[in-house]
C-alpha cells in the first residue's frame, strides 16, 4: 500500500510578488508581471521585455555572506524554500533530518554567474575567475544549498528536463514519498536566466515575444495574435510529506498530490509532437495513477506558453484526453501573468493549482482577446472564476520533448 502524499507548505517568489500571498492576490486580480527589462540594457535586443522578480533583497533573507556565494536562481529558490518551511510549521532536527529530502530543480542553472565570469576571463584573465564559479553555476545548487541551510539529509538532487524540470521534481518527490524513502520532501524549482546571453539565445531560436511596445499584453496564451513566450524568473517550493508524517506533527494538509505522468515526444528538440500526442499520454498517465476518471478533473493549469505550436497542440492534447468534456473544463495559463519561468514554471504552477483547489478559485488567462479557431476551449478569459475544484491537473512541457503532468486532489480526511 503506497503512502498518501499531501502538501502542507508553499513558498513562492515570482514576478507577481515576493511570497505566496502577494503572488496569489495578483493572479486572481489578473495582474501582469511583465515590464521592460531592468536588469541590463536590452535596447539592442529583439526582445526588450521580461517578467522579472522586483524588489528582491537576498541579503536580508539569506545573509550577505551566504547570498553573495549564490547565483540568483539559488537565492530565489532558497527564499521560496524558507517561506514554505515556515508555512508548513516544519522543524528539521537531528531526530528527523535523515527523513527530510530536498529536490529543487532548475532547467538552466547559474547562467548569470557563468556569463559574468566569462566576461572576467576575457577582460582580466583566468587567474581572476571566482572560486565560487562552479558551485554557483551548477543546476543542482538550489537543492544543495537549501539542504545545507536546513540540515536536511535525505535524498537530495535536481531534475533537469528543460521547462518540465519543476514538475518532474514534484513528480519524483511524490514517488519517493509513496515508497517510503522519505517522510518530507522540499520539492520545486527555481530559475533566473534573464540576462544578455539568455535573452539573446531564446531570441535566436525565435521563441520570445517581440511585443515590446505593450509589455503587459505580450504574453497571450491561446490568443490568435500570440507571437512567443515572455521570459520570467522566480522560485516555488512545496513541502510535500506523507499523510502520516503530517498527522504525526499536527500539520494541516492543503491538498493531496495523487498522480504524475511523464513521457517523451521523441520528435524534435524544440517543437512538440504533432497533435500533442506526448502531452496527452502524460495527462492520461497522471489521471490513471491518481485513480481518477477524466471527467473528475475540474481544472487544468495549462503549460500555455503563448507560442503558436504549443498552445495549438496542447489544446489538441486536452481534446484527446477529455473528448467532448474538454469544452466544459475550466483551463487557464497563468504564464499570461507570470511569464514563463522555464525550469521553475512547473513548480510555480503546481503551487498555483494547489491554491486553486484550496481557495476554490481559478486564476484567469489574461490578454485573451482574439479567438483562435484552433484554440477553442474554455481558457477562463481575463477574469478569475470561483467554485469548488475537486481535482486539477498541471501541465509542463520542455525543449527536448519532455512532458510532465501532475494531478492534485482536494484533501479528504
Amino acid at each position: 500500500m503506497k503512502n498518501r502524499v499531501v502538501i502542507t507548505g508553499i513558498g513562492m517568489v515570482s514576478p507577481l510578488g515576493l511570497d505566496r500571498q502577494s503572488t496569489w492576490s495578483s493572479l486572481v486580480a489578473g495582474k501582469s508581471g511583465v515590464a521592460p527589462i531592468a536588469s541590463f540594457d536590452a535596447e539592442k535586443y529583439k526582445t526588450t521585455i521580461a517578467a522579472e522578480v522586483k524588489g528582491f533583497e537576498p541579503n536580508g533573507i539569506l545573509g550577505r555572506k551566504e547570498a553573495r556565494r549564490m547565483d540568483r536562481f539559488v537565492q530565489l529558490g532558497a527564499a521560496a524554500a524558507l517561506e514554505a518551511v515556515e508555512h508548513a510549521g516544519l522543524t528539521i532536527s537531528a531526530d528527523n533530518s535523515e527523513r527530510v529530502s530536498v529536490m529543487i530543480a532548475s532547467g538552466i542553472g547559474g547562467i548569470i554567474t557563468l556569463s559574468q565570469q566569462i566576461g572576467v576571463l576575457k577582460d582580466r584573465g583566468p587567474s581572476r575567475i571566482s572560486p565560487f564559479l562552479v558551485p554557483m553555476m551548477l543546476p543542482d545548487m538550489a537543492s544543495g544549498q537549501v539542504s545545507i541551510m536546513l540540515g536536511a539529509r535525505g535524498p537530495n538532487y535536481s531534475t533537469v528536463s528543460a521547462c518540465s524540470s519543476g514538475a518532474d521534481s514534484i513528480g519524483q518527490a511524490l514517488e519517493v514519498l509513496q515508497e517510503g524513502d522519505a517522510d518530507v520532501v522540499l520539492a520545486g524549482g527555481s530559475e533566473a536566466a534573464i540576462c544578455p546571453i539568455g535573452v539573446a539565445g531564446f531570441n535566436a531560436c525565435q521563441a520570445l515575444s517581440t511585443r515590446n511596445d505593450d509589455p503587459t499584453a505580450a504574453s497571450r496564451p491561446f490568443d490568435a495574435e500570440r507571437d512567443g513566450f515572455v521570459m520570467g524568473e522566480g522560485g516555488a517550493v512545496l513541502i510535500m510529506e506523507t499523510l502520516q508524517s503530517a498527522i504525526d506533527r499536527g500539520a494541516t494538509p492543503i491538498v493531496e498530490v495523487v498522480g504524475y505522468g511523464s513521457t517523451a515526444d521523441a520528435n524534435h528538440i524544440t517543437q512538440p509532437a504533432p497533435e500533442g500526442e506526448g502531452a496527452a499520454r502524460a495527462m492520461k498517465i497522471a489521471i490513471r495513477k491518481a485513480k481518477l476518471q477524466p471527467e473528475e478533473i475540474d481544472y487544468v493549469n495549462a503549460h500555455g506558453t503563448s507560442t503558436p505550436l504549443n498552445d495549438k497542440y496542447e489544446t489538441m492534447a486536452m481534446k484527446g484526453v477529455f473528448d467532448e468534456e474538454a469544452y466544459n473544463i475550466p483551463i487557464s495559463s497563468t504564464k499570461s501573468m507570470t511569464g514563463h519561468l522555464l525550469g521553475a514554471s512547473g513548480a510555480l504552477e503546481a503551487a498555483i493549482s494547489s491554491l486553486a483547489i484550496a481557495k476554490e478559485t481559478i486564476p484567469p488567462t489574461i490578454n485573451l482577446r482574439n479567438a483562435d479557431p484552433e484554440c477553442d476551449l474554455n481558457y477562463t478569459p481575463n477574469t478569475a472564476r470561483h467554485g469548488r475544484i475537486g481535482a486539477a491537473l498541471s501541465n509542463s512541457f520542455g525543449f527536448g520533448g519532455h512532458n510532465a503532468s501532475l494531478a492534485f486532489q482536494r484533501y479528504e480526511d
